[in-house]
């Protein structure tokens, strides 16, 4: 096992001016399991690809453990690489598909053969051995392609959407149970995604990236408690969060009737007339009269949870606005809800930047 360290990485394709990532500075800890995520375009699998030795670093450098990889050829970093293809040998037996990096390596049949009966116990794919991919499900071939990476024993495995193939309810099995399997083994794992659902159950912290720029780093508690940016905000939390351009003065932030106390430190924090303020969905409280009157368009019904999308009464087009409501009373289409917000559920944004101005609130 080993730690993984970005210093400066930077990524710039021939024939573009931007580059696909852009001076990313991120330590991963020996035994860690972190998630990269953002969404398509963002820079996640490039950077995946510059630790694999499958892209160039341009500036910049990263290291496995000590060593400086820049100059190691891929097949020499002791890493394994997951992909979302799963990209199995079809004409060979699953057996054979787990064993067959260690055939190239010269490990003989017999250790060769224990390692991959210890591996498919591991995974349950004892039953399946003498079997070929093509008649497997999704989660079982992606199960495989685990088992090819970990029967290596390497010092990081790498996977890029590895589960972007299969079936919600598949889904949720199999992250589970690479999350379960990554703790047993203990081996250092960067894992990539789109899904920031995927990404806050499973990784010990998560890594957002946009447009090849990293945004925050930190566990899920703290990135859903405290994004660091207007971005992250959205981006993390299923709904994501709300936001308002607010009128900002020495009184408050006011968007039509719509008042709002402010705490102290961000009055004055920025110079624009404007403020973004967030909130989550589940923070609201519905019937104040004096809060932010809204008008039902869409009600999700959920079972447990429940959701209505509305638009501020009186600003038809404003943006959409999603609000927890009771499972059992749910509202209807065009009820008028009145919501508010307690002061310690708010977060604050710097509408010049996008950045966190409350460092007090939302979260503690």
């Amino acid at each position: 096992m080993a730690s993984v360290t970005f210093e400066s990485a930077s990524r710039i394709y021939p024939g573009v001016d931007e580059p696909a990532v852009r001076d990313l500075s991120l330590a991963v800890e020996d035994g860690e399991f972190l998630v990269l995520v953002g969404p398509s375009g963002c820079g996640k699998s490039t950077s995946l690809r510059m630790l694999a030795g499958l892209e160039p670093v341009d500036r910049g450098s990263i290291r496995i453990g000590s060593t400086n990889v820049e100059r190691v050829p891929p097949k020499d970093r002791d890493v394994a690489m997951v992909f979302q293809n799963y990209a199995l040998y079809p004409h060979m037996t699953v057996e054979a598909n787990i064993g067959f990096a260690l055939k190239l390596s010269g490990v003989g049949r017999h250790e060769r053969a224990e390692r991959v009966r210890a591996v498919a116990r591991m995974l349950d794919l004892e039953t399946y051995l003498k079997r070929r991919p093509g008649t497997l499900s999704g989660g079982q071939r992606q199960r495989v392609a685990m088992g090819r990476a970990i029967v290596r024993q390497p010092k990081v495995f790498l996977m890029d959407e590895p589960l972007s193939n299969l079936d919600a309810k598949m889904r949720v099995e199999t992250r589970a149970q690479i999350a379960s399997l990554q703790r047993r083994l203990g081996t250092t794992t960067v894992y990539v995604t789109h899904d920031q659902v995927e990404a806050m159950t499973m990784g010990d912290r998560v890594a957002v990236l946009k447009q090849g720029v990293l945004q925050q780093v930190d566990t899920p508690v703290r990135l859903y408690a405290r994004p660091a940016n207007v971005f992250v905000a959205g981006f993390i939390g299923s709904p994501a969060m709300n936001v308002l351009e607010m009128q900002l003065g020495a009184e408050g932030a006011q968007l039509g009737d719509f008042r709002l106390a402010v705490p102290p430190e961000v009055i004055g924090a920025d110079r624009a007339p404007t403020v973004y303020v967030g909130f989550r969905p589940e923070s609201v409280m519905i019937g104040d009269s004096h809060g932010l009157r809204l008008r039902v368009e869409v009600v999700e019904e959920l079972g447990a949870d429940a959701f209505a999308h509305c638009r501020m009464v009186g600003n038809e087009d404003s943006d959409l606005l999603i609000v927890r409501v009771s499972p059992r009373t749910p509202p209807r289409r065009g009820d008028v809800i009145d919501v508010n917000v307690a002061t310690k559920d708010l977060h604050f944004f710097s509408s010049t930047n996008g950045d966190r101005l409350n460092f007090n609130g939302a979260g503690g």
